[in-house]
């Protein structure tokens, strides 16, 4: 006798599901009986139990994003549905199709305020883009087919809510009836073209052009030929949001990589010189660093109606897929002649990318420069390598020095931008991709959260790995980095410890616990060749790496400035200001400063880039020891704990911009 169970099993495979993502519960019980039963046959799916709900439906997401398929998450009633939510929220937000089963008490037991019976559908209804409990085995169908049709369509979230009595009915062979529908696993294409005629208004835009910039965001996955082939006919230059990396490589010299606090100069100029403005599969969401209104006509392409024109009043909206509708676009494109908008891009990216190098390779007396650690580990990635970031401070550094080549891959939890998630994405993209070399970068706050737990999860299945190298590449500086200068450049808040204090843990020490390889590395000034022994060796077998961080580098590139209010409140005294708790200027500074004197980016020439210092752009300090030196180059040097935050630059540093899809 097949049950539900046994049936909703089989339709997953047929949905070309092969893997889950899953926790086991008494909610969830006749299912997870079903699927070793399944597994047992041979006839099952790989079954992947993390140690927390939370990092099933994270590693469901990330598989959804690696891979392009469904993710599958599985959990059981209330305690194990609502811990699958931040996971989902991140599916969500960043538009990606996964599927959740939950378990749930029986069906006399709803609405009865029995042991663990909650109104789940209630709960998930806000995150799913289709949520729906089956209430009897001839549901069943439809309900799983629809779940998994929708999120893919739709690009987001669904649920699939099955009480424990209904997983165990027997599944009945549906006829023609009443109230019964019969549904397929199968799933319309979203490669959708836009009408004729749009896309040669849009050709028409682009063409009256003189400074084209592209925006390209992870819609644009799977079309980087067209988007290049696209550029290269108008004369583009282009910008990738932090999880469209991988879409354009990096060396493509008029790519400006990221635009915002994680982003480049030469990105801003780009918007700031632009008329024409092209936006690809993004949902930007930092409009204060997108043109003026009214300086350039913008096209947007997106299969999100609801996200386009928010930004930026656009002139035209393409309702398509971004690889399709640039297939359509290309042969109206006229073919320009003069690629100077192209080449001044390029130029500045290689100053840009001088600075970035320069910026790296300031060293401090006490603890790695988290730049370098990144700047090392770029130059020795490995064709078809898979970068993951966590969304705090890393994600800066992961945006200013990664440079991903074309077949690697990168990836973060973006417009949710949740800590912790740098950890599962790299587990499920070691099991996507179990040839490749995958390398998780993620801070000491994120990776108290569930990190440490995980390398449990690791050690369980590095077996089943054909290449075993999962790099876990953790920044220890015992600070909620990210949080700590959110709360001094944004609100002009005091350092307060409590709050944002990290708690020393012996990282290499909890590996070493869990047989992984180890090791540390503090970078005192004696070694600070090690960085880059380390990361090298790192790539040798799998292992779990600390660095020992900075604490007062800053997580900006020094272009970016600090929001007007928290000037006037240093101007006037207030918390975090130059007479504040803060003691803004009070840090000599010196040791950094002499340190460095003939660092390459004090060099003339590379100045272009730099806008000219003054005392209204360069405030008087960037931490206690911490300078921002005339070529807008930050000087640094240890204090025993950052303040406030500044520099030079004409950009607001208003809001945080960690990720962005």
């Amino acid at each position: 006798m097949a049950t539900v169970s046994d049936f909703v099993i089989q339709r997953i495979r047929e949905w070309g599901v092969s893997r889950v993502f899953a926790f086991p519960g008494d909610g969830i019980g006749e299912f997870d009986g079903a699927l070793g039963r399944a597994q047992r046959d041979g006839d099952g799916l790989q079954y992947v139990r993390p140690t927390h709900e939370e990092i099933c439906s994270l590693m469901a997401t990330a598989h959804a994003k690696f891979t392009g398929e469904v993710g599958v998450c599985i959990a059981t009633s209330s305690p194990g549905a609502f811990h699958l939510l931040n996971g989902l929220y991140d599916a969500q937000m960043d538009n990606q199709p996964v599927v959740a089963i939950v378990g749930q008490q029986g069906l006399n037991a709803l609405g009865t305020f029995t042991q663990q019976q909650s109104n789940l559908e209630r709960v998930l209804s806000d995150v799913a883009v289709y949520v729906q409990t089956v209430v009897s085995p001839a549901q069943a169908q439809a309900v799983l087919d629809t779940a998994f049709r929708t999120a893919k369509v739709r690009l987001g979230p669904a649920v699939v809510i099955l009480p424990h009595d209904v997983q165990g009915m027997e599944m009945p062979e549906l006829e023609p009836a009443n109230w019964v529908s019969r549904s397929s696993a199968v799933a319309p294409s979203i490669a959708i073209t836009p009408p004729e005629t749009d896309v040669r208004q849009a050709a028409a835009i682009i063409n009256a052009g003189k400074r084209v910039t592209f925006l390209v965001g992870n819609g644009a996955n799977g079309a980087t030929d067209e988007v290049l082939k696209a550029a290269e006919l108008c004369g583009a230059g282009i910008i990738t949001t932090l999880r469209a990396k991988h879409v354009v490589p990096s060396d493509i010299p008029h790519h400006s990589q990221q635009l915002g606090l994680l982003g480049s100069l030469p990105s801003v100029h780009q918007m700031s010189g632009c008329d024409t403005l092209v936006l690809l599969g993004t949902n930007y969401p930092y409009g204060q660093f997108l043109p003026p209104s009214g300086q350039a006509r913008a096209v947007q392409v997106d299969l999100k109606p609801e996200q386009m024109g928010l930004r930026y009043p656009t002139e035209l909206n393409l309702l398509g897929d971004v690889k399709a509708t640039l297939t359509a676009l290309i042969p109206h494109l006229d073919a320009k002649r003069d690629h100077g908008w192209q080449a001044d891009v390029a130029d500045e990216m290689v100053e840009w990318e001088n600075e970035m190098e320069a910026q790296a390779l300031i060293g401090y007396d006490d603890g790695v420069n988290p730049r370098r650690v990144y700047h090392e580990l770029n130059k020795r990635l490995p064709p078809q390598a898979i970068v993951t970031a966590d969304a705090g401070s890393t994600a800066d550094w992961y945006g200013h020095h990664i440079r991903l080549r074309r077949g690697m891959l990168g990836d973060l939890s973006g417009r949710l931008a949740t800590m912790l998630a740098a950890m599962p994405y790299a587990t499920a993209a070691k099991f996507a991709y179990p040839d490749r070399t995958v390398i998780c970068t993620i801070g000491d706050g994120a990776f108290q959260m569930l990190g440490l737990n995980e390398l449990i999860t690791i050690k369980k299945y590095m077996g089943q790995w054909d290449n075993p190298q999962l790099i876990v590449m953790v920044l220890h500086n015992d600070d909620l980095t990210q949080v700590s200068w959110e709360m001094r450049t944004e609100d002009a808040n005091p350092v307060w410890s409590e709050s944002q204090d990290v708690e020393s843990v012996d990282y290499a020490g909890w590996a070493q616990a869990a047989r992984l390889h180890r090791h540390p590395c503090q970078d005192r000034r004696r070694g600070r060749r090690r960085v880059g022994c380390r990361v090298r060796e790192s790539r040798r077998h799998p292992d779990r790496r600390t660095y020992e961080q900075e604490r007062a580098a800053p997580p900006a590139a020094h272009h970016v400035g600090v929001r007007e209010e928290h000037r006037r409140g240093a101007a006037e005294g207030r918390p975090g200001g130059a007479d504040g708790p803060g003691r803004l200027g009070q840090g000599s500074g010196q040791r950094g400063h002499r340190a460095h004197q003939g660092h390459p980016s004090s060099r003339q020439g590379a100045g272009r880039l730099r806008p000219p210092p003054s005392k209204e752009k360069v405030m008087s300090s960037f931490v206690n020891g911490v300078r921002a030196s005339g070529n807008g180059l930050l000087r640094a040097s240890r204090s025993s704990r950052p303040s406030a935050a500044c520099c030079s630059a004409s950009t607001p540093a208003s809001s945080r911009a960690p990720c962005c899809s």
